[in-house]
C-alpha cells in the first residue's frame, strides 16, 4: 500500500489504513501487534468516559477529539477480528446500520410517527426484546453488559425486571428500604466479617441506585456532578488557605468545615448574580 493511502483521501478511509498498517507483523508496531481484544478493552472504556467528560465540561473541540480516540477503539476492534476471520469494519457499519433501521419503523417502515415518547420507549424496548428472543437470550435479565458501570448496570437490571413486575410500586417504599439497609449496616458493623461488609454495603449502593431510577436519574452523571463539586470546592477551600501561606494539613477539621461553608456560600452567590 502506497504511503499516500495514510495522508490523503477520506478520513475513515485513512484511519482504516493506518491501523492496517500498525497491525502489520512485518512493519507495523510492536505495540499494536501485540494487542487484544481483552487487552484494548480497558482502553475503550477510558474513551468512553473521556467523551463523557468533555460533553460534561460542555468542551466542544475535546469532544472532537475523544470522539476520534473513541472512534479508534472501534476500529482497532475491528482489525483484530478481520485478522481473526470474524468480521471487518465494513459488517460492524452495516450492522448498526440495520439495526438502526430496524429499531425506527416509526421512520424507515409504517409505522405512525404520532407517538408520545413513553410510547417510542416502549415500543424500543419490544424490538430489543425480540432482538435477545433471536439470539436464544430467554431470560429476563439476558444481555445487559458485565463491563457497564456497576450504577448503570444496577438500574438496567432494575429497569429490566421492573418490567415483568418485580418492582417497588412507589418511591416511598424504596426510601425505606435505603434507611433500613443503612441501619443494618452501621448497627452491625462490629460483628460483620469484611466479606459481609462488603455483601451488605453492595446491598445499600444497589437500592440506592434503585431510588435514582425511580427518580428518573442519571447515577452516574449525578455522581460526576457530586465529584466536579467537591473537586470546586476543596480547591477553593485550598486557595483561601494558601493566602495565608498554609495548606490543608495545617489547618484543622472545623476550620476547613468553615471555608467550605464559605465556598458553597460563593458557588449560591453567583449563580443568583
Amino acid at each position: 500500500m502506497s504511503d499516500s493511502a495514510f495522508t490523503t483521501g477520506p478520513g475513515l478511509s485513512r484511519l482504516l489504513a493506518i491501523m492496517a498498517r500498525l497491525r502489520d507483523p512485518a512493519r507495523g508496531c510492536p505495540w499494536d501487534i501485540e494487542q487484544t481484544f481483552a487487552t484494548i478493552a480497558p482502553y475503550t472504556l477510558e474513551e468512553a468516559h473521556e467523551v463523557a467528560d468533555a460533553i460534561e465540561r460542555e468542551d466542544w473541540d475535546d469532544l472532537k477529539g475523544e470522539l476520534g480516540d473513541l472512534l479508534l477503539q472501534t476500529v482497532f476492534h475491528a482489525r483484530m477480528a478481520e485478522e481473526l476471520g470474524l468480521f471487518d469494519f465494513e459488517a460492524v457499519a452495516a450492522g448498526i446500520a440495520d439495526k438502526m433501521i430496524a429499531r425506527h419503523p416509526h421512520v424507515f417502515g409504517t409505522d405512525s410517527r404520532d407517538k408520545s415518547a413513553e410510547q417510542q420507549t416502549a415500543d424500543w424496548e419490544k424490538i430489543k426484546a425480540a432482538e435477545r428472543a433471536g439470539r436464544a437470550q430467554a431470560g429476563v435479565l439476558d444481555g445487559v453488559a458485565l463491563g457497564l458501570p456497576a450504577l448503570t448496570r444496577a438500574v438496567k437490571l432494575q429497569k429490566r425486571a421492573a418490567r415483568v413486575g418485580f418492582d417497588w410500586p412507589s418511591t416511598a417504599q424504596v426510601v425505606d428500604k435505603i434507611v433500613e439497609e443503612a441501619h443494618e449496616l452501621v448497627e452491625a458493623r462490629d460483628t460483620l466479617t469484611e466479606a459481609e461488609t462488603f455483601e451488605e454495603f453492595g446491598d445499600l449502593l444497589f437500592v440506592i441506585a434503585n431510588l435514582a431510577r425511580h427518580l428518573k436519574v442519571d447515577p452516574e452523571a449525578a455522581l460526576r456532578a457530586a465529584n466536579a463539586k467537591f473537586t470546586r470546592r476543596f480547591a477553593r477551600i485550598e486557595a483561601l488557605l494558601a493566602e495565608e501561606g498554609r495548606r490543608p494539613e495545617d489547618s484543622d477539621l472545623a476550620e476547613m468545615d468553615a471555608l467550605w461553608d464559605r465556598a458553597k456560600a460563593e458557588e449560591r452567590g453567583l449563580a443568583d448574580t
